[in-house]
């Protein structure tokens, strides 16, 4: 009865490998689905943030005359578009649209004392027109804040008296000022609103309104300032995000995403919904930057997050900067204009790549039905990946490991279908290359030592009275019979297509499993990076040190064995080595990787001459070490342990497939240029190998020999 168990799981790896194949062969047209729905939308869009200019324009001599000029400036550089936020006290100052006074000096404007029972703020409109347009604004923000005021005039001038602190008054956030609005429409600026949170309780028909006369303004999608989208605080009592998302896509008005913030702005993936993800991602150029960065980096920047990141939408900042030294304040307008503009400028250059300057618009993406049961196949193939990874390591359990593992995802099916497919990916991510090292491991096995698939022998001896060795088991030799070169490397390059071919098996299922428009807008993103990072490299290294073979005989006998070695200060050693170097592979890891000079410098020469970056542990750290290792390993058993350095590129290439927002034809050259870069390495490193080898051997050796006669 054993036996024919053993017999039938044997066979069901077979059709589990089919199974597979079938999923990889279905994810292939989710695939070229998601490379039209990344080419739908290449127009990129570039915004200023119109306060920075106020607030750089108020320490001028003369700011009215500044910020015309250097509107100017920026929209002949091709800057388009200008953020505008809801309005204050201070900004609309700054516009000046009015002047507001405290209790003692509108007293002292007066020529009177102060009446010192009271504190009330004072607002004078600076003319007639900003009466007409600016007070019915501020008028509809008291009231709906619940603050009494009165008309108040001075000098010919009308304004109000607002019964509340002037401290208190510059806390409200009043609606967008229609004057600037104008002023740059007329000066041919795209308007981007930037809507906050702080205007509650949330009301449907005052955000009817606004949305009605933005659209007028010609703006087509809302940027939200703040960490809350406009309706987040107010969702539980008034279904305020349910309104505003049904106001957007009744008006037809688009929603932008900032790019690597902390924590996602509240709300912004329920309006993403919503608004059936009418979405553009948007890079920040922070008011630091702006004044630090050099033309140069700034367009390979915009350039790298426009054909690897997906993004359309660039906002740029600027802030005052005082230099004692010049004895002048500095802003960056100027610098960014040149920049951005002219022949050479960032603007040119995305233009150049594919990227035309204008509106940005959303993705477009629909669902066919055949999606559904291609994903399916996505499903059943991930599910088989992860129950070959297991039975590798626990022998003749792959039918019921496959079994519970459909049972496990309907199940999960229906409590989260998010979940199911992170989870999904990410065990066919960290499978697969675990898989492709495992199956080369077997091979190196079965033409070295046959059946006795074991590393140590006396170099593992425990040592001391009373401890087994086991040497005593098997001795074992670490130096097997010469194998020409030529054959050698034949081999090490077909077993090296052979592992790179089971790796890639999991690429297709990862996008498949991952082919939805959250991913690729990074409302969501792929979770488990440090997993898929260590996971293959510790898998591997527990199959070089521990299996004898692919049935497990003797695991548990070899990890006591270790287990029961004594601790010496090599150990230590060696285990503070390991860690320091787990530690930074781990710090480099991910979208905030710390990243060496060296390696920068590298990377920018490898961008600009290929278009596409490969990634540096791939072709550098992971490839030539495995492919020397698989050179070497017919002839030296301690070669054995750099399949465990190889698993790095491996699993590399899959993780490469895991960042959805990177276009996925991007991803496919980088694998490649990673492949062929790689064997260049590799071929170079075994053949340094072979002339260092070569020369012991003629002049090293003998010496050798003629002492120990």
């Amino acid at each position: 009865m054993l036996m024919r168990w053993q017999r039938w799981n044997r066979r069901a790896k077979t059709w589990l490998w089919i199974i597979v194949l079938a999923g990889v062969v279905a994810s292939l047209p989710l695939g070229l689905s998601r490379m039209q729905m990344e080419q739908s939308a290449n127009t990129v869009e570039f915004v200023f943030d119109y306060i920075d200019l106020l607030e750089v324009s108020e320490q001028q001599s003369n700011p009215r005359q500044y910020l015309e000029d250097k509107l100017d400036l920026l929209k002949d550089a091709g800057i388009g578009t200008m953020s505008v936020y809801e309005s204050t006290l201070r900004e609309l100052q700054r516009s000046g649209r009015l002047v507001y006074y405290n209790e003692r000096d509108a007293a002292l404007l007066q020529g009177k004392l102060a009446d010192e029972r009271v504190n009330h703020s004072y607002i004078l409109f600076s003319g007639a027109e900003e009466a007409e347009k600016i007070g019915p604004l501020i008028r509809d923000g008291l009231d709906r804040y619940g603050v009494s005021y009165a008309d108040w005039s001075f000098g010919g001038r009308q304004g109000l008296v607002v019964q509340e602190p002037l401290a208190a008054l510059n806390l409200k956030t009043f609606d967008f000022d229609p004057m600037t609005l104008e002023e740059l429409t007329e000066a041919g600026f795209h308007i981007l609103p930037r809507f906050s949170d702080r205007v509650v309780p949330y009301d449907s028909e005052r955000t009817d309104a606004q949305l009605v006369r933005l659209k007028e303004y010609g703006a087509t999608r809302v940027l939200f300032d703040g960490e809350k989208a406009k309706g987040a605080s107010d969702q539980g009592e008034l279904k305020s995000l349910d309104s505003f998302g049904e106001l957007l896509k009744h008006h037809g008005i688009g929603l932008t995403v900032i790019e690597n913030l902390k924590k996602p702005q509240q709300g912004i993936n329920k309006l993403a919904y919503l608004s059936q993800y009418n979405v553009v991602r948007l890079y920040s150029l922070s008011p630091e930057e702006s004044l630090e960065i050099s033309s140069t980096v700034l367009k390979e920047r915009f350039l790298l997050a426009a054909k690897d990141r997906n993004i359309r939408m660039f906002f740029l900042n600027t802030m005052l900067q005082s230099s004692t030294d010049s004895g002048r304040l500095n802003d960056s307008v100027d610098k960014l204009a040149l920049a951005m503009g002219g022949e050479d400028g960032a603007i040119s250059l995305l233009e150049k790549e594919g990227f035309p300057n204008g509106v940005a618009e959303s993705f477009q993406f629909d669902k066919p039905s055949w999606e559904k049961p291609l994903r399916a196949l996505s499903v059943l193939g991930a599910v088989a990946l992860i129950a070959l990874l297991i039975s590798a390591f626990i022998p003749h359990t792959a039918i019921p490991l496959f079994l519970l593992g459909l049972a496990g995802s309907a199940g999960l099916y229906v409590l989260n279908s998010s979940l199911l497919e992170q989870a999904l990916a990410l065990g066919a991510a960290v499978s697969a290359p675990t898989l492709a090292l495992i199956w080369v491991l077997n091979r190196i096995y079965a033409r070295t030592i046959g059946s006795r698939r074991m590393i140590g022998g006396e170099a593992w001896t425990v040592g001391g009275a009373g401890h087994p060795s086991l040497a005593q088991e098997s001795r074992t030799t670490w130096v097997f019979p010469e194998v020409s070169a030529p054959r050698r490397l034949a081999m090490a390059l077909g077993w090296f297509v052979g592992a790179t071919l089971i790796t890639l098996s999991a690429v297709p299922i990862v996008f498949g499993l991952l082919n939805n428009i959250t991913y690729s807008l990074v409302l969501e993103q792929f979770r488990g990076v440090s997993a898929l990072h260590f996971g293959p490299l510790v898998l591997v290294a527990i199959y070089v040190f521990l299996y004898e073979d692919s049935e497990g005989n003797g695991v548990l006998k070899r990890g006591l064995a270790l287990l029961k070695q004594p601790i010496t200060l090599l150990w230590v050693l060696g285990i503070a080595i390991v860690g320091a170097i787990g530690f930074y592979y781990l710090s480099r890891t991910g979208n905030n990787g710390q990243v060496p000079p060296l390696e920068l410098l590298i990377r920018g020469w490898l961008e600009s001459a290929f278009g596409v970056r490969p990634r540096f542990k791939e072709f550098m750290l992971g490839h030539p070490p495995l492919l020397l290792g698989l050179f070497l390993a017919i002839r030296y058993r301690a070669a054995w342990v750099l399949m465990i350095v190889g698993a790095m590129g491996q699993l590399t290439m899959v993780s490469t497939f895991t960042h959805i927002h990177t276009p996925l034809y991007i991803s496919i050259i980088r694998t490649l240029l990673g492949l062929g870069a790689g064997l260049i390495f590799g071929l170079i490193a075994i053949g340094l190998w072979t002339v260092a080898e070569g020369a012991f051997r003629k002049w090293v050796m003998p010496r050798f020999q003629q002492k120990s006669a």
